[in-house]
């Protein structure tokens, strides 16, 4: 049965970073996810995690690219050797919070190279990551990103082969690549190894033109055992958008 896990990122943006480890906690979540943590010492969050007593469930790679270059190049040509010095700064953090999901951004690129460098970075990311942590590739409606297309990235999948890599599903993506957020999860359940939740516009489950309660059956029929993290912006107090909680609980998915 999956689990629900706040962004710490999007969610009690109005708190101090290491108080909102608590402030999900008391809210019902049990889990977060951290997408960028690399600001703050590991041990600094893993004290927060510690204290709430949820675990960090998913950050991204590479980490921030402070020289301001592009978000995410894992399929940019000619980057290979930053991706795998990145990679390995990115693990040592899955390492120190025990993270079980790793989201891989492919970035800005097109073409037959960039999938080839991407495959090739996939399969030297897949070989280095330790037991117990799964590799995740997300489609994004982003009209330069590699990654905007869910039938591209289940390729990609495929063709890298590996047991530690899936695909990360991000209900308000699929709905603006796929039309329909239900039938694009029904189609490629078979790869999806974790969740994040938004509606249409980009804030809560229940504000936008999602039907969320199809969706949380689909997710139920499918057997999906793995974290649903709220993945959405608030406008105001996090407290006041945290209704649709409840369906994920009711249902019993």
């Amino acid at each position: 049965m999956p689990k629900l896990a706040a962004n710490l990122s999007t969610l009690w943006a109005e708190l101090p970073y290491l108080d909102r480890f608590e402030a999900a906690q008391a809210a019902g979540f049990e889990g977060v996810a951290v997408p960028l943590p690399y600001e703050m010492p590991a041990k600094e969050t893993q004290r927060a995690a510690l204290r709430s007593g949820l675990p960090v469930v998913h950050i991204c790679a590479p980490p921030p690219n402070y020289t301001g270059g592009e978000r995410g190049f894992a399929a940019v040509p000619g980057l290979e050797k930053r991706f795998e010095y990145d990679l390995r700064r990115a693990l040592r953090y899955c390492e120190a919070l025990r993270v079980p999901v790793l989201h891989i951004i492919a970035g800005v690129a097109s073409g037959a190279a960039a999938r080839q460098t991407l495959v090739a970075n996939l399969r030297h990311a897949c070989d280095a990551a330790p037991d117990g942590i799964m590799l995740t590739l997300e489609p994004k409606a982003q009209a330069d990103a590699f990654l905007s297309d869910f039938e591209v990235t289940a390729g990609v999948i495929r063709d890298v082969g590996a047991p530690n890599l899936g695909l990360q599903f991000h209900s308000q993506h699929a709905a603006a690549l796929g039309g329909d957020a239900v039938s694009v999860f029904e189609t490629y359940a078979d790869l999806i190894r974790h969740i994040q939740l938004a509606d249409t516009n980009g804030a809560a489950p229940g504000s936008g033109a999602m039907d969320f309660e199809a969706l949380a059956a689909a997710i139920s029929r499918a057997q999906y055992a793995g974290w649903l993290v709220a993945d959405y912006t608030v406008d105001g107090r996090t407290e006041e958008h945290l209704d649709w909680m409840a369906l994920f609980q009711t249902q019993n998915v």
